[in-house]
């Protein structure tokens, strides 16, 4: 996709960051944004993210962020496709990396669910709970009327869709280490 294709923010992600998430009372430790970072602050995120100076971050628009600095984007995969087609994935803050939904409406009903970003990549996660969110879940169904199942269900659909994320990411990364 080029880099001046869609950088209007969805409607239905101008909703989700209306709404509080209270991470310290168990629900999803996300915190949406109301537009997405700038391209040249998507730029300078991912070639710090990646210690590559020859990225320029347009195959993303972030949307989001944990409490510890992590993003969730939109990875724009999927060639002439709507950013609301494109699959919703995470870089957390700690080198965790995955799939989070296939899309937008996916994305909607993980966070309906109870979880977010970093739950749906972190290991320690993987059985949580269902926690439904009201005013997510009336979102999510605004939105995405239809699309519901569990927040796992979406989230092993597109980490298998996406499987090769991790490794694509990995290697344009140029931090010792990594």
């Amino acid at each position: 996709m080029d880099a001046a294709d869609d950088r209007g923010f969805p409607e239905a992600l101008a909703a989700v960051a209306g709404v509080f998430f209270d991470y310290g009372a168990g629900e999803a430790d996300y915190e949406p944004h109301s537009r997405y970072m700038t391209a040249e602050e998507t730029t300078r995120w991912l070639r710090a993210w990646t210690g590559n100076e020859d990225l320029d971050g347009d195959e993303f628009r972030v949307i989001g962020e944990d409490g510890t600095g992590g993003y969730a984007a939109f990875w724009l995969v999927r060639s002439g496709r709507p950013v609301i087609e494109q699959p919703v994935v995470f870089f957390g803050s700690e080198g965790d990396l995955g799939a989070v939904s296939s899309d937008l409406g996916g994305f909607l009903w993980v966070l309906a669910d109870g979880s977010g970003p970093f739950e749906a990549v972190d290991e320690r996660e993987r059985d949580r709970p269902s926690r439904p969110h009201a005013e997510l879940v009336e979102i999510a169904q605004r939105f995405a009327p239809g699309g519901y199942r569990p927040a796992r269900s979406i989230i092993d659909s597109a980490q298998a869709e996406f499987a090769g994320f991790e490794g694509y990411i990995l290697g344009l990364c140029r931090i010792e280490g990594l």
